[in-house]
């Protein structure tokens, strides 16, 4: 178990600057095109591609790193770049961690390389779970998946949303209800391959922020895929939901709640982790414009009123990257998450964005305001991590529930 530590090792800054390097040279000259087109920033992802950043060796070198600080560090790079550019890079993520977390290794070996496609010939892949009236309350689900054994095939209904590269991805992995009787233990995820029959996408989303990534409702009209696109198998899924069964009878079905709940806390640290990138990115605008931005013949920073809202833009993203490294570092460790700690770097590194950003836009004064500077988009982008990967105030009800011992329902 490696050390808690707050200095990146030679390795992790090479890469650091590496990334960095990208998002400075690729993403940030062509974030604004791309928001204004509202489109899959395809030459963005295929020069990420040809450098290796987009590839699963890549995510897998930084989920692996034993410090816990790769992900984070990667992400916070990519988003400092141009955040809805780097979500359009690291969506396909979602979905080939969701198959390397649950597939077998067979599915990982024919499933993940035509979720990335290669560097000529660029594919995206989607993560379909949330619905129209299941975001937060995921035991609200509706999308239903049926077994037919005769074919040996499952059977998909339903509609899902807010799916990034929804309709678009050349892989969909898609979580279903298989057993309605076990609320949210009985779901199941499935691959969708390409150009299966009745999946289409619905409504494309024209959002606020994060433009250059793809958001779209998933539409599953009796698509049926063989029984091989079960994640993980039909054997493990019916040990599952037998145990699960067994543990309702038994009364212990909170234990299992507790268990899935681990697994998110795990997740929402790079959550965080985009979050501070947004941020630093708005502060070092704000900051370069206020020591060169004159006014009464001196620069603006010389101001309290602005100086003073620069310390607390940078104390606030140096405690909430903090929060993210903490968190990080526990789930690679094993350390529970005893105050919902995962929780807390998503939730202050959110709002931290969301601030920092207005502040940033406010000492440009006018100028922030307008689309000749990056700030108004930065802005417009840190709505987003309020709301997604659980909103805010879904953080403080699984913290406060935390704390007082109480059950995440």
């Amino acid at each position: 178990m490696a050390e808690f530590t707050m200095e990146l090792n030679d390795d992790q800054k090479q890469v650091r600057d590496w990334i960095h390097g990208f998002a400075a040279d690729v993403i940030r000259p062509a974030a604004a095109e791309w928001d204004e087109r509202e489109e899959t920033p395809w030459p963005v992802i295929q020069e990420a591609a040809k450098v290796g950043i987009y590839s699963l060796d890549f995510y897998a070198q930084q989920f692996f790193d034993p410090t816990g600080l790769g992900i984070p560090m990667a992400m916070e790079e990519l988003f400092w770049g141009d955040a809805g550019i780097a979500l359009s890079i690291v969506g396909t993520g979602l979905a080939a961690i969701g198959v390397v977390a649950n597939g077998t290794e067979e599915q990982i070996g024919t499933w993940i390389p035509q979720m990335y496609g290669t560097p000529d010939d660029v594919k995206v892949a989607a993560f379909c779970s949330s619905e129209p009236d299941a975001g937060s309350d995921v035991g609200a689900m509706r999308t239903r998946a049926v077994y037919e054994q005769a074919t040996d095939e499952w059977v998909l209904n339903g509609t899902k949303t807010w799916a990034t590269n929804g309709g678009i991805a050349n892989v969909h992995i898609v979580v279903a209800v298989v057993d309605p009787e076990l609320g949210t233990k009985g779901h199941a995820s499935f691959i969708v391959p390409p150009n299966t029959p009745g999946l289409s996408q619905g409504q494309k989303f024209k959002k606020h922020g994060i433009r250059a990534s793809h958001t779209a409702e998933v539409v599953l009209e009796d698509v049926r895929i063989p029984g091989s696109c079960l994640l993980g198998g039909k054997e493990k899924l019916d040990e599952r939901l037998a145990r699960a069964h067994e543990r309702a009878k038994a009364g212990g079905g909170e234990r299992v709640k507790n268990a899935a709940m681990a697994t998110f806390e795990a997740s929402r640290p790079a959550v965080g982790a985009m979050a501070v990138g947004t941020a630093r990115a708005a502060y070092e605008v704000a900051l370069d414009y206020a020591k060169t931005r004159t006014q009464f013949g001196r620069p603006i920073i010389d101001n309290q009123g602005v100086a003073f809202q620069l310390a607390d833009m940078r104390t606030s993203i140096d405690a909430a990257r903090l929060l993210v490294w903490r968190a990080s570092w526990m789930a690679v460790a094993g350390k529970p998450f005893t105050s919902a700690e995962g929780s807390m770097s998503k939730l202050f590194a959110s709002e931290t964005a969301k601030k920092v950003t207005a502040q940033a836009v406010q000492i440009l004064g006018g100028n922030g305001f307008t689309r000749e500077y990056p700030v108004e988009r930065m802005h417009r982008d840190s709505a987003i991590y309020t709301i997604f990967e659980g909103t805010s105030e879904i953080q403080r009800l699984v913290i406060a529930r935390t704390l007082s011992g109480m059950p995440i329902r």
